[in-house]
């Protein structure tokens, strides 16, 4: 077989693979179009498309709509976002620049804990939430971030530890011959040049806490208060007949905006990961 026959049947295996691993989301595009009643036919798409699946779905629960429920999410993203840079950058800064004592006992207590299975720490957090009247509002999602102790924030620091290594201390020194001090070197020198690993983070925070399900059903009662995808159980609690169709359909429009960051935003999470270990 020639160099040329190899490389089309590789291209031809591929592509069917690719198919094959796109199928259930072109069953999923399908069926959100469909009545209950053609859902266990065997075709793909409806013979009549039913695009009030997206209009009624998006006002199937009584009060509200999905705008009031995006908002939420989006409110809380930002929250989470915001207090996760400043968190993660500022104790990242600490280990990697800074000296003080015990730092490698500190740093290594802050890396056991990545091993710590978040299962073990469901019912303790929330007695505690509990304890401080937090539950059903979003401070048990902002504080944690804020302290570099939610969901990811361990992981986020060990990934800005290595990148901050791999920039120059000569640049530090040089800072502080023009009387720059730590928080100046920190502002002006440290954060512009990890930007690659910003974005890192920002994307993986934003993913992560967007199918957060279990936290948000955990801590949040309200239907005023409730994201996306609590909104998504609720539509099943809504409804006397299950209308799967409207289910379909919003649950495919909840992944649109995951989609859209990951597809933007792909290049800058390889550079940000691959710079980050070619720097650690």
């Amino acid at each position: 077989m020639t160099l040329r026959s190899k490389g089309i049947v590789r291209h031809v295996f591929m592509i069917l693979f690719s198919l094959l691993m796109i199928y259930p989301v072109v069953w999923w595009i399908g069926a959100s179009l469909k009545t209950n009643e053609e859902l266990s036919s065997p075709g793909l798409f409806p013979s009549v498309p039913q695009w009030s699946n997206f209009k009624d779905g998006w006002h199937s629960i009584p009060g509200h709509s999905f705008t009031d429920f995006y908002l939420n999410t989006f409110g809380l993203e930002i929250g989470v976002l915001l207090t996760t840079l400043f968190s993660s950058t500022l104790v990242a800064f600490g280990f990697a620049r800074l000296d003080f004592p015990l730092k490698n006992f500190w740093f290594s207590l802050l890396m056991l804990t990545l091993m710590l299975p978040g299962q073990v720490l469901i019912i303790p957090q929330y007695a505690m939430f509990h304890q401080f009247g937090w539950v059903n509002t979003y401070l048990p999602f902002f504080v944690p971030h804020l302290l570099a102790t939610g969901a990811g924030g361990t992981f986020f620091v060990f990934l800005l530890v290595q990148f901050i290594r791999g920039v120059p201390r000569e640049l530090d020194e040089s800072a502080k011959i023009d009387g720059c001090s730590w928080l100046g070197i920190y502002l002006r020198i440290v954060m512009p040049l990890t930007k690659p690993a910003i974005v890192t983070v920002m994307i993986f925070c934003f993913l992560w806490n967007w199918d957060d399900f279990l936290g948000h059903l955990l801590y949040i009662n309200s239907v005023d208060k409730y994201t996306v995808g609590l909104a998504l159980k609720m539509i099943n609690d809504s409804q006397s007949g299950m209308q799967w169709g409207q289910v379909l359909a919003m649950s495919l429009v909840s992944i649109v905006p995951a989609t859209i960051v990951f597809a933007f935003a792909q290049k800058q999470l390889v550079e940000g990961v691959a710079t980050t270990g070619l720097k650690g």
